[in-house]
């Protein structure tokens, strides 16, 4: 699996092939005036019971769900499955993207496109990464208060695309 994608690398480099040469800018600066907003792939884990997978970072006050930030020509999905990797020691394809969110700028991080996939059912996954204290399972109402309202509500749409099998776009974690 390259990072730049989770699908097959050689279908992906013939893809890259046949677009062509790199587009040139025909207008000088035009390129660099554009906005940068990053994205972001993360993954709705479960345990048999149906609770969900968040991680405890050390660098901010609030559990997430494990996957990151993308790297420069790294799809969403890609960087859920390398954020795993390194959060939980776990090699894994992910299923079917739940939801698309789009998130405003928020003090130092800029707006940002969130893709949530599903991640399956895991039993007692594991923190293995400095960056984390640990791991917990909790239902959403358990893990209310100690996330952000926005995600809580993300993986809302996240649980119930998985129940409906329709993906759900949302802005801010309220679906439109």
């Amino acid at each position: 699996m390259s990072a730049l994608h989770s699908g097959d690398p050689a279908s992906f480099a013939a893809d890259v092939l046949a677009e062509g040469p790199p587009e040139l800018e025909h207008v000088p600066g035009v390129a660099s005036r554009r906005p940068t907003k990053t994205s972001a792939g993360g993954a709705l884990i479960r345990d048999s019971t149906g609770r969900v997978l968040f991680v405890v970072p050390t660098y901010k006050a609030v559990l997430d769900v494990p996957g990151g930030m993308t790297e420069d020509d790294e799809s969403p999905k890609a960087a859920a499955v390398r954020e795993i990797r390194e959060e939980l020691g776990l090699t894994m394809s992910l299923g079917r993207l739940l939801v698309v969110d789009w998130t405003p700028r928020n003090g130092v991080w800029r707006d940002c496109h969130q893709f949530v996939f599903d991640g399956g059912v895991v039993d007692d996954a594991v923190a293995c990464d400095p960056e984390l204290e640990g791991v917990v399972y909790l239902t959403l109402d358990e893990a209310e208060p100690r996330i952000y309202p926005s995600l809580h509500r993300r993986l809302a749409l996240a649980v119930a695309a998985l129940e409906s099998g329709s993906t759900r776009y949302a802005e801010f974690g309220r679906e439109v």
